[in-house]
């Protein structure tokens, strides 16, 4: 069995994991900086409402 091709996948699916923590860190830090835009959006709950929807008992937000 070739193993090389089972840690190419790894190490692409980690590199996809930090860049994607790297690019969410420039939003944090441009939206700090660009207050005049908009709050940070979080993404905890549903997205745009917080998890408000759940409470509400709807299955989405919108």
């Amino acid at each position: 069995m070739n193993y090389s091709t089972y840690l190419i996948t790894i190490a692409i699916i980690f590199a996809l994991v930090l860049f994607g923590i790297g690019i969410e860190k420039v939003y944090k830090k441009f939206a700090k900086k660009h207050p005049e835009l908009g709050p940070f959006r979080k993404f905890d709950g549903c997205g745009c409402c917080s998890g408000k929807c759940s409470s509400e008992g709807k299955s989405h937000c919108g």
